[in-house]
């Protein structure tokens, strides 16, 4: 059996991709970079991060952004015919006055690696764009028709539009197909298919809070009318649906179900082994009870699903509501590498589990000035939206143990360096090796930043050794500890126990899409210079 979420932590939006014997999966980065990572497997149960689509951070732009914009539900697949791969993927600008400014781009690359063409502008209509490749060589645009307008049903309908690869360029404006297979409300997601002479057209609704569901609709001609399941939702925590049309509260932390070993199951996209079998893609969450806070974000699930007699899919044996396992898929075992807990810094080039908010972390890492220590050279600070030295990783789990050695040398209270617990710019908490101008000394500190309120926690304050430092996070479910050493072995803590729900989509007040990093940084918020360099980054699951 295959057992969910397959990746867990921050991995939102998943979308499935087959060429040959081999599946890839890609996800949402929002403001994190490199943008979109790719999973690959040969059995649908073991993955492994094998790549990432988008590193050009100039081209992105995503310096500035709000958290929880930029990249958004990225759209992989693959056309035998053409010898390409295609990836659709949005960039969400802003959201304020539920005005949702986002442009809608196409690469395309022979290999999943690349190299990958330079982006074709396609639409702003809305976000969520997918590529659906047809029998008859035609390419079809599918995404949610965002809906501006103050007397009309939010968030809008499914619209389509054909795409010309000749020209680059989407043939006139987009047409609606759909307005939902239920009345969830919240329509987005959208993927199609086709099996025999029908298409599927594959949704989710109602938000992507604790409503989500996966809809199916099918028809005779792609731009429809779609006949929607009869047994919709195709999946979902809450089986029963409700009338929510009119609630454009995407989260509706009512509809929690206690029954559902997964919360929040929804946005789904399908792929078909040589067999014929059939797996849908989908995130999830896994919130504190009763808190109804998910600090690792939206994690990827798979399952597997059956033909009924009269053509549609669902559950094998039935039923809508989410599930822990799924069947394996007939295929040959795939031995999947595992990312190192365990970080040396010893490699000339980082790992690919690295990311930074909004910018590309080779412009402030160094791994070649002091052999086997990370050099982070100091920026703004975490709250900020535009250059800030922070390399993260995903928390995985919520038992764990991270651990670091830091060697840095602060003479302003404008320098900062050390262990990084972080939601986004205006929800994380840090322990800290800075300058006191009071004692005049460095000190070791934590700094709380809670929705954009700023505790420095100064009763915790204490003179720092010269020289380098261990530093130590302690996560023990819905609370976390820090500690640290002047050798490694002794261990004291510091700054008491601190909520871990508190970094979570529902808590965060400002994102709500993403998920809870770890990692180390350093700030220089005088001249952008003074640095911090570590040892080693150990994370252990406890």
């Amino acid at each position: 059996m295959i057992r969910n979420p397959i990746l867990p932590g921050f991995h939102s939006d998943p979308c499935l991709c087959r060429r040959g014997n081999d599946y890839y999966l890609a996800c949402s980065t929002f403001e994190w970079f490199p943008g979109i990572p790719v999973y690959h497997s040969r059995d649908l149960k073991h993955w492994e991060l094998q790549t990432h689509l988008l590193k050009d951070a100039e081209s992105l732009s995503l310096r500035g952004l709000p958290s929880a914009k930029g990249i958004w539900a990225p759209c992989l697949t693959w056309c035998e015919a053409d010898r390409l791969f295609y990836l659709v993927y949005g960039v969400m600008r802003s959201m304020n006055a539920r005005f949702f400014d986002i442009d809608n781009y196409l690469i395309t690359a022979p290999a999943v690696e690349g190299p990958w063409s330079e982006p074709v502008y396609l639409h702003s209509a809305g976000f969520d764009a997918s590529l659906f490749h047809d029998d008859d060589g035609r390419k079809w645009l599918v995404s949610l028709e965002w809906e501006t307008r103050d007397d009309h049903r939010k968030p809008g309908g499914i619209c389509l539009a054909e795409y010309d690869p000749e020209k680059k360029a989407v043939i006139g404006y987009p047409g609606r197909i759909s307005m939902g297979a239920t009345r969830r409300g919240c329509l987005e997601g959208p993927h199609l298919y086709k099996k025999g002479d029908m298409y599927y057209l594959l949704c989710a609704e109602g938000g992507t809070g604790y409503y989500h569901c996966a809809t199916l609709s099918r028809a005779k001609n792609i731009f429809g009318p779609y006949e929607p399941c009869p047994h919709n939702p195709l999946l979902s925590s809450v089986p029963e649906n409700h009338d929510e049309s009119s609630d454009t509260d995407h989260l509706k932390p009512r509809y929690y179900n206690p029954e559902a070993p997964l919360q929040k199951a929804g946005h789904g996209s399908l792929v078909e082994t040589p067999a014929g079998e059939v797996f849908m893609a989908y995130h999830c969450a896994r919130p504190f009870v009763p808190e109804l806070c998910c600090t690792l974000g939206r994690e990827t699930c798979i399952q597997k699903l059956e033909w009924t007699a009269d053509n549609w899919l669902q559950l094998p044996g039935g039923g809508n509501l989410v599930r822990l396992e799924s069947e394996e898929a007939d295929l040959p075992p795939f031995s999947a590498r595992e990312l190192p807990g365990f970080d040396d810094f010893d490699s000339p080039s980082l790992l690919p589990c690295y990311y930074s908010p909004r910018i590309d972390p080779k412009t402030f890492t160094d791994l070649e000035s002091r052999s086997g220590w990370l050099r982070l050279r100091g920026q703004e600070s975490l709250s900020s939206t535009n250059r800030v030295s922070l390399l993260a990783r995903k928390l995985t789990g919520l038992c764990a143990g991270i651990t670091t050695r830091m060697d840095f040398s602060p003479e302003l209270y404008q320098h900062s360096a050390g262990l990084v617990l972080y939601y986004d710019n205006m929800n994380y908490v840090w322990l800290r090796k800075t300058w006191s101008e009071e004692r005049g000394c460095p000190v070791l500190s934590v700094q709380e930043v809670d929705r954009g309120v700023k505790n420095d926690h100064r009763n915790f304050e204490i003179p720092a050794p010269q020289g380098t430092v261990w530093l130590r996070l302690q996560i023990e479910g819905k609370r976390f500890f820090f500690f640290w050493s002047p050798d490694g072995k002794n261990w004291t803590a510091l700054g008491g126990e601190f909520p871990t729900w508190h970094l979570s989509d529902e808590h965060s007040g400002y994102g709500e899409f993403t998920g809870t990093m770890f990692g180390v940084a350093c700030v220089d918020t005088m001249f952008h210079r003074q640095t911090a360099d570590f040892h080693f980054l150990s994370y252990e699951e406890l």
